[in-house]
């Protein structure tokens, strides 16, 4: 399967698990999509660690540094699983896993090359240098485990946003 056929089916079931499902071309497109899914004044963790994030950051004049502040998160993320629709989040290069699991709304970004047709085809990859966590999120959080009543946002966000960057796109760096 294609890269593009990747990010169509990733898009397409990440969709079904009920999440947000945006493609980008450029860096316009990526700070517009931003702009209108992240709800203006809402206090943001993004940790400007990726050039992806250092272009998004400059958006969010109510920016936190800290994840159990904010309202939203917006970051790159390790990649995707196409099957699923499932976000693959690791803890390498200083970044926290639970950046996307403890406010309300989780935006993620993912780099197009980085969709992985399988959970095998991401397994295959990780297995010779695993990172310390993986997690993996396929929708906004739920469950049904009190009276079998569904409940969206108990155990991690409630909206869950991804957005799937083309391969190509360059970003220029935002100086603090």
């Amino acid at each position: 399967m294609s890269g593009p056929d990747l990010a169509a089916r990733f898009l397409e079931n990440a969709a079904a698990a009920a999440a947000g499902a945006h493609s980008v071309s450029g860096t316009g497109d990526l700070l517009a999509a931003l702009g209108r899914i992240v709800p203006t004044g809402s206090p943001v963790y993004c940790p400007g660690l990726t050039e992806l994030e250092k272009a998004a950051a400059p958006l969010f004049p109510n920016r936190v540094a800290d994840c159990a502040a904010a309202e939203v998160t917006v970051e790159e993320v390790f990649g995707a699983i196409a099957e699923t629709g499932t976000l693959v989040c690791v803890s390498e290069g200083g970044r926290a896993v639970q950046a996307g699991l403890l406010p309300a709304h989780h935006v993620a970004i993912v780099r197009r090359d980085r969709i992985f047709a399988t959970l095998d085809g991401l397994l295959a990859v990780v297995a010779a240098v695993p990172p310390t966590n993986v997690t993996l999120v396929t929708g906004p959080s739920r469950t049904a485990d009190i009276e079998l009543t569904l409940a969206i946002g108990v155990h991690g966000p409630e909206r869950l946003d991804v957005i799937v960057v083309q391969p190509g796109v360059t970003f220029p760096y935002a100086r603090p």
